[in-house]
């Protein structure tokens, strides 16, 4: 049986940011060689493991599955003193990295601690605020010498946070942000691994989005897909989130609809969770979804698109939370909608086919 909270762990505890994803790369291959006939890496990096159909059509038919391996991350911008100032890389938030426990990817790895000016040392107003990036710090509790020897200018940072389980089946973690769908794509394959299915699968584990999409779109190219589906986190409820951008952890998937969405991979999507009673949540979106389906969609002369999103709360931190269960079921309906897909699918959403809104 397939381990998944023991797979989230190995993925999501390696140190891979945007633009360096070698490490997490190599251990989804690792985990994808049981489940899938051949690999491929297109320029960019993404790696891309294909599934042959069981029953195959002529012509083949391509769906591609797309979550990122990339995290958000810092980077060493100098050295004074023995204390490293940082750059942030993407999208992390400088009000939660006080006193956070770092990897400093130096000339080996080193553990350090994020550090700033202590607040009997700061003015009335500055106590009043969050430190700046330009005003936090990493220590390694090294002498200044040995720091130079070891850190340069340009070497990584992520933070130094192991998995952990929390009551009602949910786990805490760094980088859910996507290592968790490309772990929900391996529950897929392994689910596969027992049904019949005549579509060629093409599973990416894309690069950089966090840096503008660009994994996604190279691997569109590369893959040139006749549909695809990709999947990234969405917004759990906690305080000051609003409701209507919301869905509750634990149950089940968002499913994406809007400017973003084939209209007919949504209906189809709806129609395979309700047959096989998987739970799910519809998510509007008005335009842009901010994710790698944004990319997809306007690959080469379009491809037809679908999101699936995984609720975490405290996104980008070193502590977004999620259900297990959800990414069991967000898997499970992946590999159900591969199995519904015929020879003939392609027809069915064609856009001539598509009524005119009333």
């Amino acid at each position: 049986m397939f381990d998944i909270k023991s797979h989230l762990q190995e993925i999501t505890e390696a140190h891979a940011p945007s633009g360096h994803e070698g490490p997490v790369r190599e251990l989804v291959r690792d985990t994808w060689a049981d489940f899938v006939d051949e690999f491929e890496i297109d320029g960019l990096g993404s790696l891309i493991g294909i599934k042959r159909a069981t029953r195959p059509v002529d012509p083949p038919r391509k769906i591609m599955l797309a979550a990122h391996m990339d995290e958000i991350g810092m980077m060493v911008r100098d050295v004074v003193d023995g204390f490293i100032f940082v750059h942030r890389v993407s999208g992390v938030d400088n009000r939660i990295m006080m006193a956070q426990p770092v990897i400093v990817h130096g000339k080996e790895p080193l553990r350090g601690i994020v550090a700033t000016v202590p607040p009997h040392l700061l003015s009335a107003d500055d106590r009043k605020k969050y430190p700046s990036f330009d005003q936090l710090v990493i220590d390694l509790g090294l002498p200044a010498e040995e720091v130079e020897q070891l850190v340069q200018i340009g070497d990584l940072i992520t933070p130094d946070a192991p998995l952990l389980e929390l009551n009602g089946n949910l786990v805490v973690g760094k980088a859910f942000d996507d290592r968790a769908c490309i772990a929900i794509v391996s529950f897929a394959l392994n689910e596969l691994q027992n049904m019949q299915h005549t579509w060629d699968v093409y599973a990416a584990a894309t690069v950089q989005e966090e840096s503008g999409l660009y994994g996604a779109t190279t691997a569109a190219y590369h893959i040139q897909p006749d549909i695809a589906i990709a999947l990234d986190v969405g917004f759990a409820p906690q305080p000051g989130m609003p409701s209507d951008d919301a869905s509750d952890i634990d149950g089940g998937p968002e499913i994406a609809l809007g400017a973003n969405i084939h209209p007919k991979l949504y209906d189809k999507i709806i129609e395979v969770a309700d047959r096989h009673e998987i739970k799910y949540q519809p998510m509007p979106f008005v335009g842009a979804t901010g994710t790698d389906a944004w990319a997809i969609q306007v690959a080469r002369e379009g491809i037809p698109t679908a999101l699936l999103s995984l609720p975490i709360r405290n996104m980008h931190s070193p502590i977004e939370t999620c259900s297990l269960r959800d990414i069991e079921r967000t898997g499970r309906l992946l590999a159900h909608f591969i199995a519904s897909l015929d020879a003939d699918f392609m027809q069915a959403i064609d856009w001539n086919e598509l009524d005119d809104v009333s």
